[in-house]
């Protein structure tokens, strides 16, 4: 009995843990990391501020929850490696930023993450991790070029989908994300790929669409 009332809070702690993190995805994208507060996201969980306190000690720490769930919510809907894996990668997020409401507060909260995280564990760096970690897969399997720098082009790609995201925010309402990523990996592989590498590649909805977790904005 006490094993089982156990596992019932620990249960009821999750989903709390889980309400507050979508809550407060949905206040920073709303209102921005400044904007935001721990009342108003215990408001829209419909939870009291002990609640939130119990297992968030700030606001910043909410927000620093939020930035480090990033890669683990982008999920492709296909399984692949290399240079295909890079691109599916940055197709989902694309895909998620309309409709996850976790991909869209860490897009939102990009440029105020000085605020409330440090460098070394900003989203820029956890990113080009990611992206990093497939060009050298892709490297291994000769998919790139000689001369690319795995790091380098990785850092170029994450630069060129945080611009984008940007612009696509201001000019619609980020609706555009997936042909915006499509265009800029169309436009950068003849420069870093191998064009045989380039030949078998696959873009379109089908690589990014159903990747993300349910979740959706209000």
């Amino acid at each position: 009995m006490v094993q089982r009332t156990r596992t019932v809070k620990q249960e009821r702690a999750v989903r709390t843990r889980e309400a507050l993190v979508q809550a407060g995805a949905e206040v920073f994208g709303e209102l921005g990391f400044a904007g935001a507060s721990v009342s108003k996201i215990a408001d829209r969980a419909g939870l009291t501020l002990g609640a939130v306190y119990f297992h968030f000690k700030s606001k910043e720490e909410l927000a620093r929850e939020i930035v480090r769930a990033q890669p683990g919510r982008v999920s492709p809907p296909q399984q692949s490696e290399g240079l295909q894996h890079a691109v599916d990668i940055t197709l989902t997020w694309a895909y998620g930023l309309v409709g996850d409401a976790v991909l869209f507060a860490g897009a939102r909260l990009v440029m105020e993450q000085e605020q409330f995280i440090a460098p070394e564990e900003n989203s820029h760096r956890q990113w080009t991790e990611v992206i990093a970690s497939d060009f050298r897969v892709a490297q291994a399997k000769r998919e790139l070029r000689k001369t690319v720098c795995a790091d380098a082009l990785s850092r170029l790609i994450v630069n060129a989908c945080t611009g984008a995201q940007m612009h696509s925010s201001i000019e619609s309402g980020r609706a555009d994300m997936p042909q915006r990523v499509e265009e800029m990996w169309r436009i950068v592989l003849p420069s870093v790929a191998m064009p045989s590498a380039i030949a078998r590649l696959e873009f379109g909805e089908d690589r990014g669409r159903r990747g993300w977790p349910p979740g959706r904005r209000r």
